[in-house]
């Protein structure tokens, strides 16, 4: 299993921010996250992938907003108040990711972890760090920097840059 970076506490336990997306709970490494917040209309972007839902300005940083339920073909679903927006900072960018709601901050020692099944899950397991299990509830861990760091993500930032070119 791959070394995991995030907050450690001494006793070895890792910090987690669970949402969900559906049914799922899921969880990131907290330093990942600089802000969470609710959603706002999104300028759209033409010819941009169907998981990219727009860029919004975030105090002067041009921020493109990603439907994690599209991203994990988990179809699509009417925003409402309760949507929300978690914005990381991961490899250099600040991104923004749709997310039907978030849950809490859990604290998952080494042994709480196994690593992703093969199969029988609805998404890629190449983008899962592992199962996480806390109070009898799992939580599918997900590698957020492998996630954001695909092909696919270069045509977001692509998509972004041409919209500033275009907005200027």
């Amino acid at each position: 299993m791959e070394e995991m970076t995030s907050t450690m506490a001494e006793d070895g336990a890792r910090e987690y921010l669970t949402f969900t997306l559906g049914k799922e709970e899921y969880g990131m490494d907290i330093l990942k996250v600089q802000e969470i917040r609710g959603y706002d209309a999104v300028t759209s972007i033409a010819n941009a992938p169907q998981f990219l839902k727009g860029v919004i300005n975030l105090r002067g940083v041009i921020v493109p907003i990603i439907d994690m339920r599209i991203k994990f073909n988990l179809g699509t679903v009417a925003y409402d108040e309760f949507t929300v927006v978690i914005i990381i900072n991961v490899l250099g960018r600040v991104i923004g990711m749709v997310v039907d709601g978030v849950s809490d901050v859990v604290s998952l020692l080494p042994d709480q972890i196994k690593p992703p099944p093969e199969f029988g899950t609805g998404i890629d397991t190449q983008y899962i760090t592992g199962i996480g299990t806390t109070n009898g509830q799992m939580l599918i861990l997900a590698d957020i920097e492998k996630l954001m760091g695909g092909a696919d993500m270069q045509l977001v930032e692509n998509s972004a840059e041409n919209h500033l070119d275009l907005a200027a």
